[in-house]
C-alpha cells in the first residue's frame, strides 16, 4: 500500500472459494481491507518471527505496523477500512468511523504486544495518543476485555493505564454477567456469542497481575458454563466460524496455564481439532495442503469461502502447526508483497 505509507501492507478482507477478492459490504460499502485484520495479523507474524527468526515474517510485521499507523487519525483514534487499493480511507461507514470500539481496541492491543519487537518511536507515540480514548466512553464487556489486555501489556509504561484502571475494568467485566455466565454486553440475551468472547481470558490474566483470585474464580466458572459443552460437542451449533473456535482455543489455553486444571488442557486440545474435522460437517476446515482456512460450518456444511479473519484466527489457534510449516515454505511465495496492485497477488 505505497499510496498510504511507503512500506504499508494490507490484507484483503474476503475471498471466495477460488481465492478471488470480495469487497466487504455487510454494513453497506465498507472496503477492501481493514485495521481489524491487520492488527490480528500483526500478532500472528510477531509470534512467527519471535519463534522462528524468519526474515520474511519480520517483513510482514514491518508492513502491517506501517498500515496500522497510517490508519490512525491525528486525534489518536483509528479508522478501520480502506475503500480501495489506492489507500482511500473510509471515514464514513459505521464499521469504519474513527474511534470504533473494536478496531481501536485491536490496534492498541496489537501495537502494545508488538512494541517490544520494534525500535520505532512511532509506535510509542501511537499508543500514547490512542490510550486517551480507552476510557472516554462506555464500551461493552468484550471490548473492555481487549482494553484490559492492552493495559496489562503497557503496565508501567503509561500512567493512565495503572493497576487501579485495570481493576476498575475487570470489575466492569465481572459485573456484566447472567448467573455465572459472562456476557458480551448488558443487552445480550441467551448464550453469549463466542467470537471475540475474551472476558474469561482477560480476567484470568489480570488475576495474576493484580493478585486477585476472585477474578480467576469468576473466569473459571463462566468458562465452564460457556465453553465446556460446546467444545465437547464439536461446536455442534447452527453456525460456527474459525473466530469462534480460535477464541475458545485461546481461552482454554490461558485457563489451563493459570488454573493448572487438566480439564482446560483437554478442552484446549478438543477445540483445536475442530479445524481438522472434529465438527458437525465431519470435514477439515483447515486445508493443510493449500494453506487455506474455510469460513466455517453453516448448518452442518462447510463454507468454502476463505476470508482474512478466518485464516488469521485459524493460524493463531494452530500456531504450533503453523510454525512447523513456516520453515518449509518457499520464501518467494510467502515473503511480504511489494506491489501496488493486489490483483497481481490473487
Amino acid at each position: 500500500m505505497p499510496a498510504l505509507s511507503p512500506n504499508a501492507i494490507a490484507i484483503a478482507v474476503y475471498a471466495d472459494a477460488k481465492g478471488q477478492f470480495i469487497t466487504a459490504q455487510e454494513a453497506g460499502f465498507e472496503g477492501v481491507a481493514c485495521v481489524d485484520d491487520a492488527a490480528r495479523a500483526l500478532q500472528l507474524y510477531c509470534a512467527l518471527w519471535s519463534r522462528t527468526g524468519l526474515a520474511w515474517a519480520k517483513e510482514w510485521c514491518d508492513g502491517l505496523v506501517d498500515f496500522i499507523l497510517a490508519m490512525q487519525r491525528d486525534d489518536g483514534r483509528w479508522c478501520n477500512f480502506i475503500k480501495d487499493w489506492d489507500g482511500d480511507i473510509n471515514a464514513d461507514t459505521r464499521t469504519s468511523v474513527a474511534g470504533g470500539h473494536f478496531w481501536h481496541a485491536r490496534a492498541m492491543l496489537a501495537l502494545a504486544n508488538g512494541r517490544t519487537y520494534f525500535d520505532d518511536e512511532r509506535i510509542e507515540d501511537a499508543l500514547r495518543r490512542g490510550a486517551t480514548h480507552l476510557d472516554d466512553v462506555e464500551v461493552p464487556a468484550d471490548v473492555r476485555a481487549l482494553h484490559v489486555l492492552t493495559a496489562i501489556a503497557l503496565r508501567g509504561q503509561d500512567p493512565r493505564l495503572d493497576f487501579s484502571t485495570i481493576t476498575t475494568w475487570c470489575d466492569e467485566i465481572a459485573e456484566c454477567r447472567s448467573g455465572d455466565v459472562l456476557m458480551n454486553s448488558p443487552d445480550e440475551t441467551g448464550r453469549p456469542h463466542l467470537w471475540g468472547h475474551l472476558q474469561e481470558f482477560a480476567l484470568s490474566r489480570a488475576s495474576v497481575v493484580l493478585e486477585r483470585p476472585d477474578f480467576l474464580d469468576v473466569a473459571e466458572r463462566s468458562a465452564s458454563a460457556v465453553f465446556d459443552g460446546v467444545i465437547r460437542s464439536g461446536f455442534d451449533q447452527p453456525q460456527t466460524s474459525p473466530y469462534d473456535v480460535a477464541t475458545s482455543v485461546l481461552t482454554m489455553s490461558e485457563l489451563a496455564t493459570t488454573t493448572k486444571n487438566l480439564k482446560f488442557d483437554e478442552l484446549h486440545s478438543l477445540a483445536r481439532e475442530w479445524f481438522h474435522g472434529r465438527n458437525s460437517a465431519g470435514t477439515p476446515v483447515y486445508d493443510v495442503e493449500n494453506g487455506r482456512v474455510a469460513d466455517g460450518i453453516d448448518k452442518g456444511c462447510l463454507n468454502a469461502s476463505s476470508g482474512a479473519e478466518s485464516n488469521i484466527e485459524g493460524a493463531l489457534a494452530l500456531l504450533n502447526e503453523v510454525i512447523v510449516h513456516a520453515g518449509t515454505l518457499d520464501v518467494e511465495s510467502i515473503k511480504a508483497p511489494r506491489t501496488s496492485n493486489p490483483k497481481d497477488l490473487s
